[in-house]
């Protein structure tokens, strides 16, 4: 059975997707610690992060760093973080979020609540830092598709 990101990857569930390549996708969550807060996931049904291949995480923490950058830029933050859970769903997933302090990267933190304009418009902000850094090939078109 396919994973809840899998679904979103596949377009059966929305997402608001900020990059796709061959290996991974990336899309906000719609359970943000921080505005911006992305998912940088692979394409493949890969469990946990040590179930993954080297070249698999060598290229998400390319694109997670890339993001970051991004983020950082579009929120004038010092700090871009890291954090890996995975507990949630089991598809190998990323957060890359803003940051401002490490008090603040705490999942108990998470907002369910923000408003789906909000959404867009963090997913928005991020598409267009990654475009101005050069990175518009990797953007997809439109906020809910992966296809490129």
């Amino acid at each position: 059975m396919a994973t809840l990101f899998t679904r979103i990857i596949d377009g059966e569930i929305p997402g608001r997707f900020v990059w796709a390549d061959d290996v991974a996708v990336a899309f906000t969550t719609i359970a943000p610690i921080t505005d911006g807060h992305t998912l940088v996931v692979p394409r493949a049904e890969i469990v946990q992060l040590t179930d993954a291949p080297d070249d698999v995480l060598a290229h998400l923490m390319t694109v997670a760093a890339t993001i970051g950058r991004a983020q950082q830029a579009a929120w004038d933050a010092p700090r871009a973080a890291l954090l890996v859970a995975g507990f949630e769903v089991p598809h190998l997933h990323l957060h890359v979020l803003p940051a401002w302090d490490e008090a603040s990267l705490s999942f108990a933190n998470a907002r369910s609540d923000v408003p789906a304009g909000d959404l867009d418009a963090a997913a928005e902000r991020v598409r267009a830092a990654l475009g101005d850094a050069g990175h518009g090939a990797h953007v997809p078109a439109g906020l809910g598709s992966p296809a490129l």
